[in-house]
């Protein structure tokens, strides 16, 4: 099998979401780092809109990234439109490192439900639609894993720096 970065290039893969006018919300690690949380994450965690002209524009972009479902037997599954259309999440290796389309949260918040708690960050001609600090913190709280509780008090700690901040100007 073919091998695949096994760190994201988050840069380079946002950069791609982006220049493929993919409606996202960036969630997880990534947004973490976003936000400037000392942290480093592995992966590319997205929500993105489940409408069927963005999940085309998401298909054909992972179809350039050669994107495959990571898979411990080592097939070569492609992700299908039916996934992307659906409930669940998808793990997948990628040219540019992995990345993980989400439908929906453990919750069952989608990309609607999450829309009123992102904030948008630019970097140049990049704009990044992030879900927000303190919602970020309730998704890490209430998924209970091992990693988000190692990660909460580092966001809580950034999350008190921004408002002490916020208070000065």
């Amino acid at each position: 099998m073919e091998e695949y970065p096994r760190h994201a290039d988050l840069e380079a893969l946002l950069e791609a979401l982006a220049a493929a006018r993919i409606e996202l919300i960036v969630v997880g690690g990534a947004a973490a780092v976003l936000h400037g949380a000392p942290v480093t994450t592995q992966d590319l965690d997205i929500v993105h809109q489940r409408t069927p002209e963005n999940v085309a524009r998401l298909m054909a972009l992972l179809e350039q990234l050669d994107a495959v479902i990571r898979d411990p037997a080592g097939r070569r599954l492609r992700p299908t439109t039916e996934q992307l259309m659906g409930a669940g999440q998808l793990n997948l290796a990628t040219a540019l490192g992995p990345f993980d389309p989400l439908c929906q949260l453990h919750d069952g918040r989608d990309f609607e439900d999450l829309l009123p708690h992102t904030v948008v960050m630019s970097d140049g001609d990049l704009r990044l639609r992030v879900i927000d600090l303190d919602t970020l913190i309730e998704i890490k709280t209430q998924a209970g894993r091992a990693k988000d509780r190692l990660m909460l008090p580092v966001l809580i700690a950034l999350q008190q720096e921004k408002k002490e901040l916020s208070l000065k100007k």
